[in-house]
C-alpha cells in the first residue's frame, strides 16, 4: 500500500470501528437504564429498535449522498453526528426508579424521551457510514482486497471493544459521564477525516464497482461499471428486477439474521446479569457486573467467526452455508438457557459458541447476495441487504423487549430459534433451485 492507501484505510477503519463501538455499547447501557428509570424492557426495546432501524434505512440514501458529495465529507458528518448523539445521551435528565409494573409500553419520562432522541440521532448519522466508507476504499485504494480486509477487521475490533470499554469505564464513572467520554473519539476522528490529505479517486481500478464489496471483504471482481439508478423510475425498474431474482429468498435470510442478531444482543447483558453465576461483585468498594465482561468476550469471539465464515464460502455453496449456519443458531437458541443455568463453565462455553455463530453467518449471506443477484443490480442489492439487516432487523430489539416484559426468557429464545429456523429453511430452498 502507498501512503494514500494507508491514510484512507486508517480513516475508514477508525470510523468503522467507532460505528460498531457505539452500536454495541448501547446494550450495556440498557441494563442501567432499566434499573435507574421507571421504564420497561418493552419501552426501551422499542426505543432501541427505532434508532437501529434508522441505521439501516439510511443506507440507501447514504449511498446516493456519497456519490454526490464525496465520501470523506459524509464520513466526517457521520462521526460528528454520532459524537453529538452521545453528548445528548450524557445530559439525559435523571429520574428516580419506580415500580415499573405500572409503566405503560410508551411513557413520557423525560429521561426515556432524551434516550430516544439520542438513539434516533445516532441511527441517522451512523446509517451513511457503510456506503460512504466502502465507496471511499473502492475508489481510492489501489490494493482494494487488502484494504477491505483491514476495514472489516477494524469493524470487528469496534464490536468487541465498545462493550468492553463501556464496562470498564462504568466501574469508575456514572453512565452519563461514560456517554460523554465515548463521544470524544468521534470528534477527533471527524477532524482527522477532514484535515488528513487523501485522494478519493487515486485507485487505478477506480472504475471497479464499489458496491460489490461488503465489510466481510467479499467482492465480485467482474463488475466493471456503476449501474446505480439515477431516477425514481430506474430505481423501481432495477428493484423489480432484483425482486424477481433469487435475491428475494436471500433478503428473507438477511431480515431473519437482523432480527436474531439485534433481538438477542440488545438484552443479553441484562439476561446474563440475572443468572446466579453472574451476581454483582465488589472490587475496591465499587460494584462490578461480570456479565458485561462475558458479553464483551462473546463479541470478541465473533472475530474468529467472521474469518471462518469467509473461508467456508470457498468450500460450501451459499445455500449450504445458510442452511447449516442458521440451523446451528436455532439449536443454540434452544440450548442456551439450559446450558447457562448449569454453572460458569457451561455458560462461558455456550456464550463463546453463540458469539462465534452469530458472526460466522455474515460472510455467508453476503456471499449469497453476490451469487443470487443480477450482476447489473449488485450495488442496489447490497443496499437492500443493509436495509434488511439493520433496518428491518432492528425490530428484533422491540420484539425482545415486549417478550421479556409480558412473557419470559424461555419464550424469547424459542422465538429466536424459530427465526433462525426460517432462515435455515430458506437455505434449503436455495439448494433446491
Amino acid at each position: 500500500m502507498d501512503g494514500n492507501d494507508r491514510r484512507i484505510v486508517g480513516l475508514a477503519g477508525a470510523a468503522h470501528a467507532l460505528v460498531h463501538t457505539y452500536e454495541l455499547s448501547v446494550p450495556i447501557l440498557v441494563g442501567i437504564w432499566l434499573a435507574e428509570f421507571a421504564t420497561t424492557a418493552a419501552e426501551l426495546g422499542i426505543v432501541v429498535a427505532v434508532g437501529m432501524a434508522l441505521f439501516g434505512i439510511g443506507a440507501l440514501p447514504g449511498g446516493v449522498l456519497a456519490d454526490r458529495y464525496g465520501s470523506r465529507k459524509l464520513i466526517a458528518l457521520c462521526l460528528v453526528g454520532m459524537g453529538g448523539s452521545f453528548l445528548v445521551l450524557s445530559v439525559a435528565p435523571g429520574a428516580a426508579a419506580g415500580a415499573i409494573g405500572s409503566v405503560p409500553v410508551i411513557s413520557t419520562s423525560p429521561a426515556v424521551i432524551a434516550i430516544a432522541v439520542a438513539l434516533v440521532l445516532w441511527g441517522a448519522a451512523a446509517s451513511v457510514y457503510h456506503p460512504a466508507g466502502l465507496a471511499l476504499i473502492s475508489k481510492g485504494v489501489s490494493e482494494q482486497g487488502r484494504g477491505f480486509a483491514l476495514h472489516g477487521m477494524a469493524g470487528n475490533i469496534g464490536i468487541a471493544a465498545g462493550p468492553l470499554a463501556t464496562t470498564v469505564m462504568l466501574a469508575f464513572l456514572d453512565w452519563e459521564t461514560v456517554a460523554a467520554v465515548l463521544a470524544v473519539p468521534a470528534f477527533v476522528a471527524a477532524a482527522a477525516t477532514l484535515f488528513v490529505d487523501v485522494d478519493e479517486r487515486s485507485s487505478s481500478a477506480s472504475q471497479t464497482q464499489s458496491d460489490d464489496v461488503d465489510e466481510s471483504t467479499h467482492r465480485s471482481d467482474d463488475d466493471e461499471e456503476d449501474d446505480t439508478p439515477d431516477t425514481i423510475g430506474e430505481f423501481l425498474d432495477v428493484s423489480m428486477m432484483v425482486a424477481k431474482s433469487a435475491f428475494a429468498f436471500v433478503f428473507v435470510v438477511v431480515m431473519m439474521n437482523g432480527l436474531y442478531y439485534r433481538g438477542v444482543l440488545t438484552f443479553l447483558p441484562e439476561l446474563l446479569a440475572g443468572l446466579e453465576t453472574f451476581q454483582p461483585i465488589e472490587i475496591a468498594g465499587e460494584p462490578q457486573e461480570p456479565a458485561n465482561y462475558v458479553y464483551s468476550g462473546l463479541l470478541a469471539v465473533g472475530i474468529a467467526g467472521q474469518y471462518v465464515g469467509g473461508r467456508l464460502t470457498e468450500r460450501l455453496s451459499p445455500g449450504q452455508g445458510i442452511a447449516y449456519a442458521f440451523g446451528a443458531l436455532a439449536v443454540l437458541a434452544v440450548l442456551f438457557l439450559p446450558l447457562a443455568s448449569m454453572g460458569a463453565a457451561p455458560l462461558l462455553l455456550v456464550s463463546a459458541v453463540l458469539g462465534f455463530a452469530l458472526f460466522i453467518v455474515q460472510p455467508i449471506y453476503q456471499a449469497a447476495v453476490a451469487e443470487y443477484t443480477p450482476e447489473s443490480a449488485r450495488g442496489l442489492s447490497y443496499g437492500y441487504t443493509y436495509l434488511g439487516n439493520f433496518g428491518v432487523g432492528a425490530l428484533g430489539a422491540g420484539l425482545a423487549g415486549v417478550i421479556l416484559t409480558y412473557s419470559n426468557q424461555t419464550v424469547l429464545f424459542l422465538v429466536f430459534a424459530l427465526i433462525a429456523g426460517i432462515a435455515s429453511g430458506v437455505g434449503v430452498l436455495l439448494l433446491r433451485r
